[in-house]
């Protein structure tokens, strides 16, 4: 069998070391790409020494009005139950196309070490596996918003997060009394109960919101699930003792974990955080 010289060896084997990179930096780049496509300004903002990527529409914001923040879901951790991803980004921008249809001022904000920032100083596996929903993530999330308060004079917040990012938004909602309303889109907010029904490693290192005193009654709290869905199951919602979802309005829509929620969405958002601009 012929073999290739050295010189190509080493080309060949530089190309395989690069490919991982440019596989992240494009990834940020589609999402840009995308969020143009739907009229939404891409940006950055630095908390706690990371840096995360924003997406803003184009509705002009007041402080009178609320803002509408949107929270990914956690992408790709893992590339199998045994390898850990080399870029969590999501696959699928769902919540960018949700924020589409928002006619409300809104705001993507991504999490620590996405979108390009894998290898940025304080990143690791860690906080996209067992610490995704850590004090980490959730404080520095919590501080880019405060930044954005300050700046903005922002006094109401409506939190939307999807899958593991309604963990995250309901962690953010106990912590900021400009929350006046939590939306989470097929959260797995019982973390113990959700990696234990999967067979998924615990994840040790992050906040549970099962394990937590209930949201204060002051925050709409409405928690919306597919009856199709296999990641997050309906049935979960049978208890409404669990402290996560106590005070909450329970909405049951014909989705599965991903399909559909864009059918549904102008109608979810006309229930959950209507106003008058709907």
């Amino acid at each position: 069998m012929r073999t290739l010289p050295a010189a190509i060896h080493v080309i060949v084997l530089a190309a395989f070391l690069v490919m991982p990179l440019a596989a992240c930096s494009s990834l940020a780049t589609r999402y840009d790409i995308i969020a143009e496509g739907y009229g939404l300004t891409p940006g950055k903002i630095t908390a706690k020494g990371f840096v995360l990527r924003t997406y803003r529409n184009a509705e002009a914001h007041s402080p009178e009005q609320s803002l509408n923040l949107y929270l990914d879901g956690d992408g790709r951790p893992w590339r199998s139950r045994t390898s850990i991803s080399l870029n969590p980004t999501p696959r699928q921008p769902l919540m960018l196309e949700l924020m589409a249809l928002d006619p409300q001022p809104s705001l993507y904000l991504g999490r620590p070490c996405y979108f390009g920032q894998e290898k940025a100083p304080g990143c690791s596996p860690l906080l996209w596996t067992s610490a995704r929903y850590s004090e980490t993530v959730v404080a520095t999330m919590a501080a880019a918003l405060e930044q954005i308060f300050r700046e903005e004079k922002i006094q109401k917040l409506n939190l939307i997060g999807y899958s593991g990012g309604g963990v995250i938004a309901w962690l953010i909602a106990e912590r900021l009394p400009q929350v006046t309303r939590l939306v989470t889109i097929a959260a797995n907010l019982d973390v113990r109960a959700w990696t234990e029904h999967h067979g998924y490693s615990p994840l040790a290192a992050s906040l549970d919101p099962s394990e937590r005193q209930p949201l204060s009654a002051e925050i709409e709290h409405w928690h919306i699930i597919g009856t199709r869905d296999l990641q997050v199951p309906a049935k979960w919602l049978d208890d409404e003792t669990q402290p996560a979802i106590q005070n909450a309005h329970i909405m049951r829509i014909n989705s599965d974990h991903r399909c559909c929620w864009k059918n549904y969405w102008t109608e979810i958002l006309r229930r959950t955080v209507a106003s008058t601009s709907y």
